[in-house]
């Protein structure tokens, strides 16, 4: 006997421009291009970007497609730790982030999940450092429970355990928005400015240029600085961690897929916790622990760019 299956359902009228508006801002490949994809695609759907209490939700409903639904079902298993209370655990906490690199972009990400009403500035426009960072286990499995992958198919394939500052700060500030986060570039933090003490005014805020930007007149609670060593921000001590100096080359070309290049064998770095068994060797043969010159080759096939 023989059934004849009935139709699939039309699809929504709307589900592949919706989908396609999204697409377009998960593939972008620049900081500028990402904000501006971003942008057309709040307007394009009517979503209202400044309403971060709803605009996670709000932007899952108005993309449901199957192609997306593993990202928000990695979000939605984040957002569901015990810590962050349902996202109320610092509900109505304003914060300001100082630096959009992945330190400044991942700290913005979990003020999110912990509810507050976050606004990152950078006081670039560009995301220009291909330098290559080697990422500890953990990081790893944190940037995995953010689907990092939707946004960098090549993160952490096989034995891969290293990606480029760029495509970090890409894949992060693309989360930021998505989980309703603002992000200001072009705009560069001067110094904070202290509420008067009869608190019958503003409270603390930032004096940035160009002055007229409307986060000059962001009040906000928690100011976090993440803008590297030279930070702007005076009146914290801080202390930084560095191992003993040695001299470095890096240069960068660019990955043309080829057979030679595919049959090159990796090395993440090396670092001597990374790579115990190659400074063992090098003491064996020479003497040195540590040398203070070395010349080293990191051909990465999967990502974009090789590293000397």
């Amino acid at each position: 006997l023989f059934f004849p299956l009935s139709p699939p359902p039309p699809p929504h009228p709307h589900s592949s421009r919706e989908h396609q508006l999204f697409e377009n801002f998960v593939q972008t490949s620049t900081c500028k291009g990402t904000l501006q994809a971003f942008s057309i695609l709040c307007r394009q759907l009517e979503l209202d970007p400044l309403d971060y209490k709803n605009f996670y939700s709000s932007l899952k409903v108005a993309v449901s497609s199957w192609k997306v639904k593993a990202l928000w079902t990695k979000l939605d298993k984040r957002a569901q730790h015990k810590v962050y209370s349902q996202n109320r655990a610092c509900e109505g906490t304003r914060c300001l982030v100082i630096g959009g690199g992945p330190c400044g972009l991942r700290t913005a990400i979990e003020l999110a999940l912990l509810g507050c009403k976050v606004v990152v500035i950078e006081k670039r426009d560009t995301f220009s450092r291909n330098n290559v960072l080697h990422l500890w286990p953990f990081t790893i499995h944190d940037l995995k429970g953010l689907e990092a992958k939707k946004f960098y198919g090549k993160f952490c394939a096989g034995s891969i355990d290293h990606i480029s500052i760029r495509q970090l700060q890409l894949m992060l500030l693309k989360v930021c928005l998505i989980l309703g986060v603002e992000v200001h570039v072009n705009v560069e933090f001067v110094k904070l400015t202290e509420p008067p003490s009869e608190q019958t005014g503003p409270g603390w805020r930032a004096q940035i240029n160009p002055p007229s930007h409307p986060v000059s007149d962001f009040d906000f609670d928690v100011v976090i600085g993440a803008d590297g060593r030279r930070s702007t921000l005076e009146g914290f001590s801080r202390k930084e961690f560095r191992g003993k100096l040695a001299i470095a080359i890096t240069a960068n070309f660019v990955n043309r897929n080829t057979t030679a290049e595919a049959k090159v064998e990796e090395i993440s770095g090396v670092a001597f916790i990374f790579n115990q068994k190659f400074f063992l060797e090098l003491k064996e043969e020479t003497g040195e622990t540590r040398p203070k010159f070395l010349l080293f080759l990191s051909l990465c096939p999967r990502l974009n760019e090789h590293v000397f």
